[in-house]
C-alpha cells in the first residue's frame, strides 16, 4: 500500500489529537485523501485501542477508523510533551480535536495560542454540541445527540420506543462536515494565507441531516417514527414477502404506474387516493396494506425480477455478511484487505471518493500504539536525546493506572 498514487492532498501535514470516532474518522478521511496525518495519542493510546478483539494494543476498532495515519506517544500533560506537540503544529497545516469544549485551552493547545505560532494553521474541532451556548461544556455522545437532535424521535415503528440510527449517523456526520469544512478553509488559506478555527458538533450534524423531518415541522406539523416509510414521498418502504422483505422506492406517479402494473392492479393508479403522491402520502398505510397483501404471495427473488424488468427502484435488505460479497460492492472496491503486523490479514471498508487523477484509498494500515514517535519528531528537529526521554516518560505514564481521557 505504501506505493499507491498520491493524492489530491499530499503534502499536507494534519495533527490529529482525537480519539474514538467522530474525530479519527475525520482525519482519516483526509489520510485517504493523501495528507500525512499524525496522529499523537497518550500513552494509554487511543480509547478504541481498548475496544474487544484486540492484540495488546491493537484492535479491529482502532484499525477501523486509524488506518493511514503515523502514531506519535506524547503526554500532552506535562511540559515537554506539550511542547513537542507545538513542534510539530509549527510545520502542520491542520491540527484536528474532539474534545470538550475548555480541554485544549487547559493543555496550551487552543485556537489563539496555535494560530499565533503558525498563521496559515486550519484548527478543526468537533465536540458533542460546539463551541458556544448553554449546552457548550457537556460531554457528546452519538446516542445521546441522536435524542437530543431528535433523530430517535422519527426512527423506529409508529407504536414502538425510541430506537437510534443502527449506524452512528451524528458521530459519522460529524466527521463529513468536519471534512468539508477544513477542505473550504484550506481552499480560503491558499487564497488569503490565513487559517481559521472550523468547528462542528454531533448534536449539529444530527439536526443538519433532519432535513424532511424539518421540513414537516417547518410547514406546520410534528414527524413522527414511520418504520421505513417516507414521510415525503409513498410507496417507498420495505415490504413483507413470502420469504421476507424488499425495498421499493415508486417514488414518481410513473414509477407508481409501473408497480401498479407489476402488481397486477393497474386500476390502483387511477384510484382517486393514490392519484398522485400527495394522496399517496395521505393514504400510505392503506396503499402499503393493498402492496403487501399482493407481495406475500410470492418471495422476494420474484418480485425483485418484476420490479428491475420495469425498472422500479428496489433491493434486497441485505445483512452485512451479503454487502461484503457483493459483486457491485466488490466492484467499487468497497471491500479492501489488509496486513497488519499482530492482527493479520484484515478486512476493512473501503474509499466512497472516487477521484479520477488522484484517488482516495488505503495508504497503509492503521499504526500501532507510537510506531513512528521517533521518525515524526526527528523530522520535527527534537535531538535524539530528547525523544528518548519523551519516549521514556511516556512509557512510565503508561505503566500508571489509566485515567480516564477527556471526552468530546
Amino acid at each position: 500500500m505504501e506505493s499507491i498514487t498520491a493524492g489530491a492532498l499530499a503534502g499536507v501535514r494534519v495533527v490529529d489529537v482525537t480519539q474514538v470516532m467522530a474525530g479519527p474518522f475525520c482525519t482519516m478521511l483526509l489520510a485517504d485523501l493523501g495528507a500525512d496525518v499524525v496522529k499523537i495519542e497518550p500513552p494509554a493510546g487511543d480509547m478504541t485501542r481498548r475496544m474487544p478483539g484486540g492484540v495488546g494494543t491493537d484492535t479491529p476498532a482502532f484499525n477501523a477508523v486509524n488506518r493511514g495515519k503515523r502514531s506519535v506517544v506524547l503526554d500532552l500533560k506535562t511540559g515537554a510533551g506539550r511542547d513537542a506537540a507545538l513542534r510539530l503544529v509549527d510545520s502542520a497545516d491542520v491540527f484536528a480535536e474532539n474534545s470538550r469544549p475548555g480541554v485544549m485551552a487547559d493543555l496550551g493547545l487552543d485556537y489563539p495560542t496555535l494560530a499565533a505560532r503558525n498563521r496559515g494553521l486550519v484548527y478543526a474541532s468537533i465536540s458533542g454540541y460546539g463551541q458556544t451556548g448553554p449546552d457548550r461544556g457537556k460531554g457528546g455522545l452519538d446516542l445521546i445527540a441522536q435524542g437530543v437532535s431528535g433523530i430517535m424521535s422519527v426512527t423506529g415503528e409508529a407504536d414502538g420506543p425510541p430506537v437510534k440510527s443502527g449506524v452512528p449517523l451524528t458521530d459519522l456526520g460529524a466527521a463529513l462536515f468536519a471534512v468539508t469544512a477544513v477542505l473550504a478553509a484550506l481552499v480560503h488559506r491558499n487564497r488569503t494565507g490565513a487559517g481559521q478555527h472550523v468547528e462542528t458538533s454531533l448534536v449539529e450534524a444530527g439536526v443538519a441531516l433532519s432535513v424532511w423531518e424539518a421540513t414537516e415541522y417547518f410547514a406546520g406539523g410534528l414527524p413522527g417514527p414511520l418504520g421505513s416509510a417516507h414521510r415525503m414521498v409513498a410507496p417507498y418502504q420495505a415490504v413483507q414477502c413470502a420469504d421476507g422483505y424488499v425495498t421499493i422506492g415508486a417514488s414518481t406517479d410513473r414509477l407508481f404506474e409501473r408497480l401498479c402494473d407489476a402488481l397486477s392492479h393497474p386500476e390502483w393508479a387511477r384510484m382517486p387516493e393514490f392519484a398522485d403522491n400527495p394522496s399517496r402520502v395521505r393514504n400510505r398505510a392503506a396503499l402499503a396494506g393493498r402492496i403487501e397483501s399482493v407481495m406475500r404471495t410470492q418471495g422476494k427473488r420474484h418480485w425483485l425480477d418484476a420490479f428491475e424488468s420495469r425498472d422500479i427502484p428496489c433491493g434486497p435488505i441485505n445483512s452485512y455478511a451479503e454487502v461484503f460479497a457483493d459483486p457491485q460492492i466488490v466492484a467499487r472496491e468497497m471491500v479492501v484487505d489488509v496486513t497488519h503486523p499482530t492482527l493479520g490479514d484484515l478486512r476493512a471498508i473501503g474509499s466512497p471518493m472516487k477521484l479520477s487523477a488522484t484517488p482516495a484509498t488505503v495508504r497503509r494500515r492503521a499504526p500501532r500504539l507510537g510506531e513512528h514517535t521517533e521518525d515524526v519528531l526527528r523530522e520535527a528537529g527534537l535531538s535524539a536525546a530528547a525523544i528518548a526521554d519523551l519516549v521514556s516518560a511516556a512509557a512510565h505514564r503508561a505503566a500508571r493506572p489509566t485515567q480516564s481521557p477527556a471526552r468530546r
